[in-house]
């Protein structure tokens, strides 16, 4: 019998989940790990939202299918929430779609637009979903780099001019995961000018749209005039209430993106259990105290975060948002390479991160942190680091400086 599958084979080794392992049976064996692999808060929804659930969860007749595409409520709720935060219109009916998560989103518009053999554009280093959404609907990508800058465009360019066949998808996602750089609206306005001068789909992950920390508001790039015509945007409610395991996302914007997703998901799934949904309208609707509170609690980790590891003899580029930190491998151990070096740091520091290269080849001489663990868990994390460098031989601050 034939085991080995087409798209399985072209799915590489996850590295990440290398990690991922031994992290977990260090646990197993009783060791205490500080996480700042994985990006999953370690923060609960607001108490009303909690609420909002049970009580629909109690009603009887809330336990049947609910709506593919979404409760009516809960898709007039996200295009509140776009008129508010972004002053963009969207019909709830035409240009709105609830998903599993903005990850299922992505992978579910790749199945319903992409044909064997198709380009898409992609960024390296990205969060897998991606890349491999489309790699398994039998599509080829094509690197570009995360940096929103002029490279960005002159990759583009090359990418038209020399890919055949030409490319019909490029992803983007800012904040980015995993090197929390950001994109402003003057860059939104020329990827719209680009994708319309050469018909191609622009897909933007916007997961981590309220965190963060310059205090300039992250742009949508549904805000560019004409933005409808090529763009569809996912967001997410992981990051933003607190509500990663609920796995409640949307897509929004043009009609024909949305229609294929809509339609897509209807063979595949029931959407999300109602009263979840529910509780969605309830985090949307409701006060908004949350939103704030999160971003001030991140922005306080990154800061004892960098400030500690620094202390510490790890110097690392603050990020100007999203719930991670995109950090060079230090210098007198850049020659480990991202995975070797996050497998020591777990199993001589006790600190799990993430290895850039499991995000791209270009991602290779960096790891990504998640500030997912309290101010005090991240300063221990800080001393565990200094042990570790200085088993190594590399030169730290001196003891006293204090991490």
């Amino acid at each position: 019998m034939q085991d080995d599958f087409y798209r399985i084979k072209r799915l590489p080794p996850y590295v990440i989940a290398e990690v991922n392992a031994m992290r977990a049976a260090a646990r197993a064996r009783g060791d205490d790990i500080i996480d700042l692999g994985m990006g999953n808060p370690d923060l609960p929804p607001p108490p009303h939202v909690i609420a909002k659930l049970a009580e629909v969860a109690a009603k009887p007749d809330a336990h049947g299918y609910s709506a593919s595409k979404g409760i009516a409520g809960l898709r007039r709720a996200q295009s509140a929430y776009y008129e508010r935060r972004f002053g963009v219109d969207l019909d709830p009916e035409t240009e709105v779609v609830v998903t599993l998560g903005s990850k299922e989103g992505l992978a579910n518009l790749a199945q319903a637009i992409t044909a064997p053999g198709d380009v898409v554009l992609a960024p390296n280093p990205s969060y897998p979903i991606h890349t491999f959404g489309f790699i398994i609907a039998g599509a080829t990508i094509r690197s570009v780099p995360t940096t929103p800058d002029e490279k960005y465009f002159e990759a583009l360019e090359r990418a038209v001019r020399f890919t055949v066949p030409r490319p019909s998808v490029l992803v983007m996602g800012y904040p980015s995961n995993p090197t929390a750089e950001v994109a402003d609206l003057a860059f939104y306005e020329r990827v719209v000018a680009f994708a319309k001068k050469h018909n191609i789909w622009v897909l933007s992950d916007l997961a981590y749209s309220e965190i963060y920390f310059d205090g300039v508001p992250t742009p949508s790039i549904l805000q560019v005039p004409g933005a409808k015509d090529v763009a569809i945007e996912f967001t997410s409610m992981s990051k933003t209430y607190s509500m990663a395991g609920w796995r409640i996302g949307f897509a929004v914007g043009n009609k024909t993106l949305i229609s294929a997703l809509t339609r897509v998901k209807s063979y595949l799934d029931y959407g999300a259990f109602t009263p979840i949904q529910a509780a969605a309208v309830a985090a949307l609707n409701g006060p908004q105290d949350i939103v704030q509170q999160n971003r001030e609690l991140y922005h306080r980790r990154r800061d004892v975060m960098v400030e500690a590891f620094g202390r510490a003899g790890w110097d690392i580029p603050p990020p100007r948002a999203s719930m991670f930190a995109w950090a060079p491998l230090p210098p007198a151990l850049a020659h480990l390479g991202s995975l070797e070096f996050s497998k020591q740091l777990l199993t001589q520091a006790g600190v799990a991160v993430a290895p850039g290269v499991g995000y791209g080849e270009d991602g290779e001489g960096f790891v990504r942190i998640a500030l997912v663990e309290n101010e005090q868990r991240l300063r221990q994390a800080a001393r565990n680091i200094r042990k570790y460098l200085q088993s190594m031989g590399v030169n730290t601050p001196s003891a006293n400086a204090g991490a």
